[in-house]
């Protein structure tokens, strides 16, 4: 598929990752070097919460919208055979020179989420953390993860608390607050002033509604609080105080039906 076969925000959100790439090198490194995984914007450890598979050996994972594709690299060291597919060329750059520094390779594709050039029933697990969870439009990607799973597959992903994306500011750069900001019926595509990307995201009618019609059923709601002292590069989206009272991330688990 051409670029100019792409839908527009998909090529909106291609240039935009483009431009953003280099900004997120040195984080990527981090999470790259991580012994252990960790989740969102807060580093909560996955031991604390028990979201990723006990058993990953031999599995063959997908995750949806990489980036420099940390949370694939964490699936191989723990015997998954993962590939990652994502939108930005400058991303996956990043990830190439990050599976050469540490020595950890696996197939990493230039592409939209919502279009998975790999055949159906392909992956026992699919997986996006801020990826195409909240850059692909959930009413396709959901249904395409749900193509590439194969009968009793999981799917993880995590996005933007709910009520953090109903009272953070137009502007985006401006942290969560107390009050409403926009309504929630009718959560689909957002667009924030002073930011080129395009996000989506759903209120949890319509996230149940979709994974169901989808093939899917819910297993989790994970619901992410940070600890006390907790410290995150992202403290424009929510501080401690307000991500201590409310979540400011949410993590879904579901099963393929079959």
């Amino acid at each position: 598929m051409t670029n100019d076969d792409l839908p527009e925000y998909v090529r909106q959100n291609r240039a935009a990752w483009d431009d953003m790439a280099a900004g997120y090198f040195d984080a990527g490194r981090r999470n790259w070097g991580r012994a252990e995984p960790s989740w969102g914007i807060w580093g909560i450890p996955d031991a604390d919460l028990g979201v990723l598979p006990a058993d990953l050996a031999g599995k063959d994972t997908i995750e949806l919208g990489c980036g420099t594709a940390y949370i694939s690299a964490w699936l191989a060291r723990r015997g998954a055979r993962p590939v990652g597919i994502d939108n930005s060329e400058k991303q996956l750059e990043s990830a190439r020179t990050f599976q050469r520094e540490f020595g950890l390779e696996f197939p990493l594709i230039h592409g939209n989420a919502e279009k998975v050039p790999l055949p159906d029933a392909s992956f026992d697990l699919a997986i996006s953390e801020y990826g195409a969870s909240i850059w692909a439009d959930p009413y396709r990607w959901i249904p395409e993860a749900s193509r590439l799973l194969r009968p009793g597959g999981e799917l993880i992903f995590l996005v933007n608390g709910t009520l953090l994306i109903l009272t953070v500011p137009d502007q985006y750069d401006l942290p969560a607050t107390d009050q409403l900001q926009r309504p929630y019926f009718g959560m689909h595509r957002l667009e924030w002033e002073g930011d080129t990307g395009v996000e989506f995201h759903l209120g949890y009618g319509d996230w149940i509604r979709l994974l169901r019609a989808s093939d899917f059923t819910i297993e989790a709601l994970v619901e992410l609080r940070p600890p006390e002292g907790a410290t995150t590069r992202y403290g424009d989206l929510a501080t401690l105080e307000w991500a201590r009272r409310w979540p400011s991330e949410e993590i879904w688990k579901a099963r393929k039906r079959g």
